[in-house]
């Protein structure tokens, strides 16, 4: 059995074979994926498990450069918006408009869906490296 902090076997074979620029999104459950994306699916109920559960998790294997968030999160989810800021505080945002975010879900590897009930609460993680 895999020791490590991620142990969901899909979310650790999609960060396994990542490189440098590669792309991993995380999001609400209300996110449209498209069709071509692969989506790992971890949505139980109303909130479980949350969106910041599972960002964290994946942070702890998945060296990241920068993020990408919606423009819309600034208004509609300030307090994930903050928490982003707290748990990556040196990572640096591009904020882009969340129409534009939802069609570079086809440059991601995976869409991990969390059964998050709030509004925008959707990140792309571009990797780095580790050298």
């Amino acid at each position: 059995m895999k020791k490590g902090k991620v142990i969901n076997s899909d979310i650790s074979r999609v960060i396994s074979q990542m490189g440098h620029f590669d792309k991993l999104s995380i999001g609400d459950a209300g996110m449209p994926v498209p069709s071509d994306t692969e989506k790992i699916d971890l949505a139980v109920s109303n909130g479980l498990p949350g969106f910041i559960d599972v960002l964290e998790n994946v942070l702890e294997e998945l060296e990241v450069q920068s993020i990408e968030l919606a423009e819309e999160i600034k208004t509609m989810n300030p307090a994930i918006l903050e928490k982003i800021k707290e748990i990556m505080p040196e990572t640096p945002i591009t904020f882009i408009p969340h129409e534009e975010m939802k069609k570079d879900l086809t440059n991601c590897h995976a869409f991990i869906r969390t059964g998050e009930m709030t509004p925008y609460a959707n990140i792309i993680l571009v990797s780095g490296v580790v050298f």
